[in-house]
């Protein structure tokens, strides 16, 4: 059967390799930071570019088919290629001083995602690192102190793309005693705060009594008020520690809507170094939601 299609899509290749590696959807969706229902998209859009189908379901596992086995061991040469020939160029071309800017809640989480592609393929770039709270974040950007961060903010003198769409929820410490239908305490950021924000418009939105507990200034003293038992707060999971849990919407708490992270930079921004990168990290990090 021909090709449908004179080009592999090197992204789908890699997300098969991914998936072999891992041999679930779901788990090639945790590495990728994807949903799992777009590496199923992914992996049916390859299908269809081959001709063939590429998995088979053997009980409640999908595995491999011998087509499927033969491309990732070619996904695998070809991504190795690509991978080489960008790490050779980037060595060759790209070196100069980024400043970069991320919020305290992804300093764990997308942060280190971001820097370990930006060392792989561009590892002359020296990067100072800056992590502070969106609203900061945002005044550092405009002001030019910084070159591009990870923040949950918008602006239309920005440029930007999709990094991560995560679950916000209500977390508490991992033997916080919560009881439906009590006063929940609530432990929030002073403003200004968009958690803060979803929190009290969810909360007056649905039935339940509230009051707030504990303010902090920062993501380190909610964390700690958390930890102490001290009381409930909406964070993305992003925040989540092995000491907390989530509070369901079964336990009578309301929904939280999705938090939406982004990359951004200045629209004006002229240097060509910080336009490298950032194109650079579009093509990597903005299918993969």
């Amino acid at each position: 059967m021909p090709f449908p299609m004179n080009n592999l899509d090197l992204g789908l290749l890699r997300t098969l390799v991914t998936v072999e590696k891992t041999n679930t959807f779901s788990g090639a969706a945790t590495i990728l930071f994807k949903t799992q229902s777009a590496v199923s998209q992914q992996m049916q859009r390859l299908e269809s570019q081959i001709g063939y189908p590429l998995f088979e379901k053997r009980g409640r596992h999908r595995e491999l088919t011998v087509q499927g086995k033969q491309l990732a061991m070619y996904a695998r040469r070809l991504l190795a290629i690509n991978d080489e020939v960008l790490r050779t160029l980037g060595q060759q071309q790209v070196e100069g001083h980024i400043r970069f800017g991320a919020t305290f809640d992804v300093a764990d989480t997308i942060l280190p995602i971001v820097l370990t592609h930006i060392a792989r393929h561009a590892p002359k770039v020296k990067l100072d690192i800056q992590v502070e709270r969106s609203p900061a974040l945002m005044d550092l950007l405009a002001s030019g102190e910084i070159d591009m961060t990870i923040s949950t903010r918008e602006a239309p003198g920005l440029n930007g793309f999709v990094v991560r769409t995560s679950p916000t929820v209500w977390i508490c410490a991992a033997d916080f005693p919560f009881s439906r239908g009590t006063i929940l305490p609530l432990i929030l950021a002073d403003e200004p705060s968009i958690f803060r924000q979803l929190a009290l418009t969810a909360l007056a939105q649905s039935q339940t009594q509230w009051r707030i507990n504990y303010l902090a200034p920062s993501l380190a003293g909610i964390k700690a008020a958390v930890r102490a038992g001290l009381g409930v707060t909406a964070r993305s999971v992003e925040f989540l520690g092995p000491d907390m849990r989530v509070l369901a919407e079964s336990e009578g708490l309301p929904a939280l809507p999705l938090m939406t992270y982004r990359l951004l930079t200045r629209k004006d921004t002229i240097n060509p170094l910080v336009l490298h990168i950032f194109e650079m990290l579009r093509a990597q990090f903005e299918n993969t939601v």
